[in-house]
């Protein structure tokens, strides 16, 4: 009798320890497969994003950009179609600069998630905002290559497949969204830098205060977004170089984030130097005409 009692309490307690497993087992399987399911989906609506920024940016370029600059500058309309065109995607960076650059602002300022954990924090907001920069990518890439002979510059392309790749892994994985954000913060230059485009196609001369005093913003606002920056960006990845959380990344993560992150400083330093000298040379026609 003793026995039966014995086996009965046996077979209890293997059927309870059995039902606690697979109770376990299918919580943690139905938590994979949400991730999964939520990692899926929103990998898609970030393709979807962009996949809508391109088709915005190029509508912009093809049909608002020309209706907007011809009520704005006269000089438009008179020139060449090549010229016209080059007006147009310089419209469209600036409009694409202005909106990455505040939401860029918005995320290092407000969100939190990201900036306690660079690495896996929640990417969301960085996700869309890397997602609408990807659309403008494709657009411009296809700009440089229908326009090659005015437009084609070696760097611009170097410079767009090398972010297109990184931020492939930001869309695909959620991960570094801190330095992802961080990289877009440079976008913030670019409106000065087109001003002096327009001032210089719109016949203003170059030395002229309106000019000279753009060149002077545009060459501080690119150092401080673009040059100033780099030891803080190098003492983040420092700072978690090594770490469980840079571990997880995976080797080729790893390269595409540092490798296009050494390849965007050289291209910047060039420019940087390319901005100063045209400044210097500026600034010293202004002061020859000045002393004659």
């Amino acid at each position: 009798m003793k026995a039966k009692v014995m086996s009965t309490k046996a077979v209890n307690i293997i059927l309870s320890s059995a039902i606690v497993k697979a109770t376990d087992y299918f919580r943690n399987t139905v938590k994979v497969r949400c991730c999964r399911n939520s990692m899926e989906d929103s990998n898609y609506v970030g393709y979807c994003i962009v996949a809508s920024s391109f088709v915005a940016f190029q509508f912009f370029f093809s049909a608002l950009s020309p209706q907007l600059s011809l009520s704005l500058s006269p000089r438009y309309a008179t020139l060449p179609s090549v010229k016209q065109s080059e007006w147009n995607s310089r419209c469209v960076s600036t409009l694409h600069a202005l909106i990455v650059g505040l939401f860029c602002l918005y995320i290092l300022w407000f969100d939190d998630a990201v900036n306690a954990n660079p690495i896996w924090g929640d990417p969301w907001l960085v996700k869309l905002n890397v997602a609408i920069t990807c659309g403008y990518l494709l657009y411009d890439l296809l700009l440089l290559m229908r326009y090659w002979r005015t437009l084609g510059d070696s760097l611009f392309v170097c410079h767009h497949l090398a972010a297109l790749y990184a931020y492939g892994y930001v869309l695909s994985r959620g991960v570094l969204p801190f330095f992802a954000n961080f990289r877009l913060i440079s976008e913030l230059s670019t409106p000065f830098v087109n001003l002096r485009w327009f001032l210089d196609t719109a016949g203003w001369p170059r030395s002229s205060w309106l000019v000279l005093a753009n060149g002077l913003a545009m060459m501080v606002v690119f150092f401080v977004v673009r040059i100033a920056v780099i030891p803080s960006y190098y003492a983040q990845v420092y700072f978690w170089y090594g770490t469980p959380e840079y571990e997880r990344l995976g080797l080729w993560v790893q390269l595409a984030w540092i490798v296009p992150s050494v390849a965007l400083e050289v291209l910047n330093v060039v420019w940087m130097y390319r901005i100063i000298r045209g400044f210097y040379r500026a600034f010293c026609r202004s002061k020859a005409r000045k002393a004659t």
